[in-house]
């Protein structure tokens, strides 16, 4: 029997609803709070839970919990606009095509070189801007160099897509994934960059000797012909992606003086969106075009926050938030630590089935995640390494 999967929106809004019950539920109750010094975070203390008057939602509350959900999530949201407006104009002048093409050239049939180089450019984009839709206008390339190698469409598949989940899941620096949930669980935004980037590097080894393992039990098979590139690299490329880089330099350098945050985030990639395509040659007009099309594409994934926000909403105004977190953290005192981040882990991957928005995802799990890492003395650093692991793999 087919079984099928409701809608994601129809799935969140099923969750506001279960969360406007488990107000009439759930008793009503709070962990006394207190500032680390070392960090200036609101962390929870733990054996201060006590009970609150009860606050059960109504309908009304029901179906203000979106447009609030919104509007509490407005700094995330900006930044998956104009952060995915900025990278959907850098597509757009076909930069990214372009520098493929060129290694797709330069390479030929050295599939010991080839390979390990599509594995670290894919993880670089998975990194950078959670790169996923930009590699499905690279397909013929991408099963043209695999059959130069020896491989199949499923090498292609696994140096490319494959890549680019690795470099997002372990990722230092993409905004909408660690960036988005450093920022929900108040610790600074990018901050574990060299852990981060040790991991990544261990992860993608192990992923390009995968595939190149899979490529030497592939039967021979006959190259195709080449075909003629499409995509030429050229300064206007290269003007584009040292926007890019310059981009994330810039935020890396303001957030470590500065303190820069979601606000600095989104103006820096709204000037990377205009500079890029008028350095792609896009014109102002074509730029313009581009964001458009960009806050298009990225609008159901703030829906998403949006929603996913609004489930908070309702279990916080109910105050049974933290009866919950007190719920889940009960079984596993006195536990390692360790089970307990594997359970984070298959936690996010369950609530990546239903909500497939890492973004949204982020919002949904981590206001309850954080309060309970606190309780059972886990880095809040882990917890987010723990989403980030169980989302993006």
């Amino acid at each position: 029997m087919r079984v099928r999967v409701p809608h994601t929106l129809v799935l969140l809004m099923g969750g506001i609803a279960l969360a406007v019950a488990l107000t009439h539920i759930v008793p009503a109750g709070e962990y006394a709070r207190r500032t680390d010094e070392a960090t200036g975070r609101q962390v929870v203390e733990p054996g201060t839970y006590h009970t609150v008057p009860a606050s059960p939602a109504g309908v009304m509350d029901l179906l203000r919990a979106v447009p609030r959900g919104i509007g509490e999530a407005a700094d995330v949201i900006a930044v998956v606009f104009l952060v995915g407006a900025a990278f959907a104009v850098v597509d757009r002048t076909g930069a990214l095509r372009a520098a493929f093409a060129a290694l797709v050239r330069r390479l030929g049939s050295r599939a010991w070189l080839a390979i390990p180089l599509c594995c670290l450019l894919f993880a670089t984009g998975g990194a950078l801007e959670n790169m996923q839709e930009e590699i499905i206008a690279l397909v013929p390339a991408l099963v043209l160099l695999a059959a130069r190698v020896g491989g199949n469409p499923l090498t292609a598949v696994a140096m490319s897509l494959g890549s680019a989940v690795v470099g997002a899941a372990f990722s230092p620096v993409n905004p909408f994934q660690v960036g988005i949930a450093q920022q929900i669980v108040a610790i600074p935004m990018f901050s574990g960059f060299a852990f981060r980037l040790a991991l990544l590097a261990v992860a993608l080894l192990v992923w390009t000797w995968a595939v190149l393992r899979q490529v030497r039990r592939v039967p021979d098979a006959p190259v195709p012909e080449p075909a003629a590139p499409s995509d030429a690299w050229s300064a206007r490329s290269g003007l584009v992606m040292a926007c890019v880089v310059g981009g994330f330099a810039v935020f890396l350098v303001g957030q470590a003086v500065s303190g820069w945050g979601f606000d600095e985030l989104s103006a820096v990639f709204l000037a990377v969106g205009l500079l890029a395509g008028l350095a792609g040659g896009l014109g102002l007009g074509g730029t313009a075009t581009a964001f458009v099309d960009g806050f298009r594409e990225m609008a159901f994934a703030a829906l998403l926050i949006g929603f996913a926000r609004g489930i908070f909403v309702v279990l916080n105004d109910g105050h049974v938030i933290d009866t919950l977190v007190r719920a889940l953290a009960t079984p596993l005192e006195g536990l390692p630590p360790a089970v307990a981040v594997a359970g984070m882990v298959g936690l996010q991957t369950l609530v990546h089935l239903p909500v497939p928005s890492v973004s949204g995802q982020a919002v949904l799990t981590l206001p309850i995640l954080a309060p309970l890492s606190d309780l059972l003395q886990i880095s809040r650093q882990v917890t987010v390494l723990a989403y980030q692991t169980g989302a993006g793999m």
